[in-house]
């Protein structure tokens, strides 16, 4: 192997999203590239460039004009692992980032329990199974979402068929709805756990009485929702400390089963104290204000030296890989 140049590289379509990523990789002084992967090609007749290869790759691309983003990073990942280049976050990974339906039978297979989901294409067939799944409340959401956009609670069907006519705009872009049932918890959050390199990093819970667009990053505009009516006080998110549970063993395991080393998994917990895990995000952000509150861990730093430490390996293993 000739000698090389090695850097990190980011795939991603967001920049807004990548600040406070870029911060710590300065901060820790290590050599990055973005890759910003709305269009272009990808020459499988030719070799990656060394590296460390970070897939940030999201499902609500297409909310921000880059319909076939995650077409073209599923290609570019094709290639890097057929040149077996350090990827993570794998094909595997965004694979399970865009589909729901793919996530909830991950997680089954893992032995998580997912809510009960019905899977539909087409408003008559959605507004069927909505009529057939015989519980209410209920939530339908896209298949390939992000950001919580889509996600609306229904007391009943008629109010459904209202929702599909009046915002079109919010149909999945890939056709597929999910009825799935409301889980009654005791209070209206959710909690989100963070893993980096695959361990278990902290516990946000998220107050969810606005809503359910739940992004934490600074730069989502969290517009509010069908909520339960009730005013959220307080802060949105909130880092739990101390925070453990049998589930997280699961978590880690599903994590390395399915190639997804940086996520956040969110689950809602019932009344009688069941966890119902309902997302998997592999392009995992992190609310500041929450973090500044509990004062550390600081998840990009996190990630960061992640990356960095990915980063010396290839070097130590590697001969002929040098840093820039």
């Amino acid at each position: 192997m000739g000698f090389m140049m090695a850097k990190i590289h980011v795939l991603h379509e967001n920049g807004a999203w990548l600040g406070p990523l870029r911060a710590a990789l300065g901060e820790l002084d290590l050599p990055y590239e973005e890759w910003f992967l709305d269009q272009g090609r990808v020459p499988f007749d030719q070799a990656p460039p060394a590296g460390v290869f970070y897939n940030r790759m999201s499902a609500s691309s297409h909310t921000r004009g880059h319909r076939f983003a995650p077409e073209l990073t599923h290609a570019t990942l094709n290639w890097l692992e057929t040149h077996g280049r350090r990827v993570v976050n794998s094909s595997r990974a965004l694979y399970l980032e865009v589909s729901k339906i793919a996530q909830y039978a991950a997680l089954n297979r893992a032995g998580i329990r997912t809510p009960r989901s019905v899977a539909a294409v087409g408003r008559a067939e959605v507004l069927q199974a909505a009529r057939d799944f015989d519980e209410a409340p209920f939530i339908v959401k896209p298949n390939r979402g992000g950001k919580g956009l889509g996600v609306h609670l229904f007391q009943n069907v008629e109010a459904l068929a209202t929702r599909l006519d009046a915002a079109p705009e919010e149909a999945p872009i890939d056709g597929i709805w999910l009825v799935q049932s409301y889980i009654r918890a005791t209070k209206p959050v959710i909690t989100r756990c963070e893993f980096v390199g695959g361990r278990f990093l902290y516990a946000v819970e998220v107050d969810t009485r606005d809503g359910f667009e739940l992004c934490p990053s600074d730069v989502c505009a969290v517009e509010g929702g069908p909520g339960d009516g009730e005013t959220r006080r307080g802060p949105m998110f909130r880092i739990l400390e101390g925070f453990d549970d049998p589930i997280l063993e699961r978590y880690a395991r599903f994590l390395a089963d399915n190639g997804i080393e940086i996520s956040g998994i969110e689950f809602v917990r019932d009344a009688s104290g069941t966890i119902f895990t309902y997302d998997v995000n592999t392009n995992t952000n992190y609310n500041p204000e929450a973090e500044a509150a509990a004062g550390g861990p600081y998840g990009m730093k996190a990630i960061a030296r992640f990356l960095g430490d990915e980063l010396g390996r290839l070097r130590s293993a590697v001969p002929g890989i040098a840093a820039e």
